[in-house]
């Protein structure tokens, strides 16, 4: 059984990431873990201290919360009926992200699935606050879908690496069975710095292409910007979506949480699946 936390702030970009999750596993059994935190962040200091003019406010909140988390349930059940597939609700007074890593570790979250961005509708170059700090933190991989992205079956997968990393082997298996599941092709990008491969690197690509076993091709391209590369072969191969390995020593850490990402304009226009290095 496999278990999938799905944040949700009642928004639509929210509910396109459910959709996509339930899409994907259609056809694998799982319980799925839907996901609402409450907060009133503006008065949180004179709520924790029991303000006068906001005593009650959590209740309320929690009311509001529990009843469209009701209705959000009724409406995944109804348009979307699986006997493969549990719904369990959650709705709780708390962050987003200390929930999310709470619930992850309490529950042996598999993965978990969330939008780019919720109801504020708040313009992000790439991704919002929320999505990186879970990306960070989060102990299992997390797929991120873009705001803009219309369904469509993982077919053919990218995954740039440096293999600079060992790979973990576990998550590694929760990549390979939506791979199985819908018959994908896993395209391995590296783009050469102008070196060959060292031994370490070598060990590091053997290791991979035994855990994909036979569903990876890999493409060698010659010096290149990162980002520019992954954009390159999403123009020239119909990519649904991208894989990487969050690690803060490679080439992730640089092609996400640095402020040039803002100047040389990443496309994720796919769902994006982070994998931790453990």
């Amino acid at each position: 059984m496999k278990k999938i936390l799905l944040p949700t702030d009642f928004s639509e970009n929210s509910y396109k990431a459910i959709e996509y999750a339930l899409k994907v596993y259609k056809n694998i059994k799982c319980t799925f873990y839907l996901l609402h935190t409450y907060n009133p962040t503006v008065y949180q200091a004179e709520y924790l201290i029991g303000s006068p003019g906001l005593i009650g406010l959590g209740d309320v909140m929690r009311e509001t919360a529990v009843s469209r988390m009701d209705e959000l349930k009724n409406k995944i059940e109804t348009e979307h009926p699986n006997p493969k597939h549990t719904i369990k609700t959650h709705t709780v007074f708390n962050t987003l992200l200390n929930e999310i890593l709470e619930m992850t570790t309490n529950e042996k979250i598999d993965l978990v699935v969330m939008g780019t961005k919720g109801a504020s509708g708040a313009q992000e170059i790439l991704f919002g606050s929320n999505a990186v700090s879970i990306i960070k933190r989060t102990k299992c991989p997390v797929i991120v879908v873009p705001d803009s992205f219309d369904y469509e079956a993982p077919k053919e997968i990218l995954f740039p690496t440096d293999f600079e990393i060992t790979y973990p082997k576990k998550e590694i298996e929760g990549l390979l069975q939506i791979v199985k599941q819908h018959q994908s092709q896993i395209n391995i990008l590296h783009v050469r710095t102008g070196n060959e491969l060292d031994i370490v690197q070598k060990e590091h690509k053997k290791q991979l292409d035994q855990l994909l076993v036979n569903y990876a091709t890999f493409h060698d391209v010659p010096d290149n910007e990162i980002i520019a590369a992954v954009n390159d072969f999403q123009l020239k191969k119909k990519i649904n979506l991208l894989v990487m390995i969050q690690n803060k020593h490679t080439f992730f850490e640089r092609l996400f949480m640095e402020p040039i990402i803002k100047k040389i304009g990443f496309h994720v226009n796919v769902p994006l699946m982070v994998i931790p290095q453990l």
